[in-house]
C-alpha cells in the first residue's frame, strides 16, 4: 500500500519555515527562491487540507495546526537524519550503533576501551551521546544504553532488559599533597578535610562516614560538583578529598594524579548496567549482540583488575 507521505522536499521547506517562522530566511538556508519555499508549502499545505501559516504585517507565523504539525515534523527528520549519518558511517559493514550513555561513565570508563573494540570488530562504528535518565526507546533512535542506578531503578524502566555489569565501590581520593607524605589516613583525619560534594548524590560524605564509625561535624559543607569527573578533577588539584566510584578514576590512580586517602571502600546499591530494548531479546543486531558480548568481557576484566592503591 502507498505511504500517505508528503515529499521529503516540502518536509525540509516547512521545517526550516517553521523554526524561522519566515518563508525568507528559510530560502537563503536551504539556498532556494522564496518562491521556491513558498510553492513547496502552499503543496503541503493542499496535501494536508491544513493552514500552517497565517499571513502577518511582518511575513508568516504558524498556526496552531502548524506549530503541532512542525514539533512532530522535526523529531521525524532528526530521525532520518541520524538514521542517514548512521548508514554512512557503517560503509555498509559491519553497522552503526547508537548508544546513550551517564557521561563520566562513558568518557572515563568506555572511551579508554573502545580501541579494543575497534580492533575486534573494525567494522562496528558506535556514536555516543549522553544521558542520565530513563527514556522510552520507541521515542529515541537508540540501540542501547549505558545508565547507572539501582537494580530496583533498572528493573523499572519500562520496555526493556537489563545486563549488569559493575558494581560501584566509592572510596575517598584526594591529591598526593593533601597526604602530606602518610601512606593512609584514618577516617576522622579525612572529616576534618576539606569534602567535595557530588550534587548528584548529597549523602554520600554521610553514609561513608556513618559506615566507617566516625561522627564527622559537617558531611555536608564544601563545594559541589554535578558530575564524577568535576569532582575527581578538583580532587586532583587539591581543592580536598572526593568520594568516587573507584572504577571511573583507574587512569588517575595509575597516574598518581589521585590517590587513595584511605582504603575503606563503601561497596553500594548502585551499578552501572547495559539496557536494551525488550524486543532485543534474541534477536539482538549483529552488531549490538557483538558489542554486547565485548562489553561483558571489558566489565568482567574491569571487575578484576581494579586499582587497590
Amino acid at each position: 500500500m502507498r505511504r500517505k507521505i508528503p515529499s521529503t522536499q516540502a518536509l525540509v521547506c516547512f521545517d526550516t519555515a517553521a523554526r524561522h517562522e519566515s518563508y525568507t530566511r528559510a530560502a537563503q538556508e536551504l539556498a532556494l527562491t522564496q518562491g521556491a519555499v513558498s510553492r513547496q508549502i502552499a503543496a503541503l499545505e493542499e496535501f494536508l487540507g491544513l493552514t500552517l501559516f497565517r499571513r502577518t504585517r511582518h511575513g508568516v507565523a504558524l498556526t496552531a495546526q502548524g506549530r503541532d504539525y512542525a514539533r512532530q515534523v522535526g523529531r521525524r527528520l532528526d530521525g532520518l537524519e541520524l538514521d542517514t549519518l548512521n548508514a554512512m558511517a557503517s560503509h555498509g559493514t559491519g553497522g552503526a550503533l547508537a548508544l546513550a550513555a551517564v557521561p563520566t561513565f562513558a568518557t572515563r570508563w568506555l572511551m579508554p576501551r573502545l580501541p579494543s573494540l575497534a580492533a575486534q570488530h573494525p567494522d562496528i562504528v558506535v556514536h555516543i551521546e549522553t544521558r542520565t535518565r530513563p527514556f522510552l526507546f520507541a521515542d529515541h533512535a537508540f540501540d542501547a544504553a549505558l545508565y547507572a542506578g539501582t537494580a530496583e531503578q533498572v528493573a523499572h524502566w519500562p520496555g526493556t532488559r537489563a545486563v549488569a555489569l559493575l558494581q560501584e565501590e566509592v572510596v575517598p581520593v584526594c591529591s598526593p599533597r593533601l597526604m602530606a607524605g602518610a601512606a593512609q589516613l584514618d577516617p576522622q583525619a579525612i572529616a576534618e578535610l576539606p569534602l567535595l560534594q557530588q550534587s548528584t548524590r548529597p549523602e554520600a560524605w554521610r553514609q561513608w562516614f556513618d559506615a566507617m564509625g566516625v561522627e564527622a561535624s559537617q558531611p555536608l559543607s564544601g563545594p559541589r560538583y554535578e558530575l564524577f569527573s568535576m569532582t575527581a578533577t578538583a580532587a586532583a588539584l587539591g581543592m580536598g578529598v572526593a568520594l568516587v566510584p573507584r572504577i571511573l578514576i583507574e587512569d588517575d590512580l595509575q597516574r598518581g594524579s589521585l590517590v587513595v586517602a584511605c582504603n575503606r571502600a563503601l561497596r553500594g546499591e548502585r551499578g552501572y548496567y547495559l539496557v536494551l530494548p525488550a524486543a532485543t531479546q534474541g534477536e539482538a543486531s549483529p552488531a549490538l549482540a557483538a558489542f554486547e558480548a565485548w562489553l561483558l568481557g571489558q566489565a568482567a576484566e574491569s571487575a578484576g583488575s581494579t586499582v587497590k592503591v
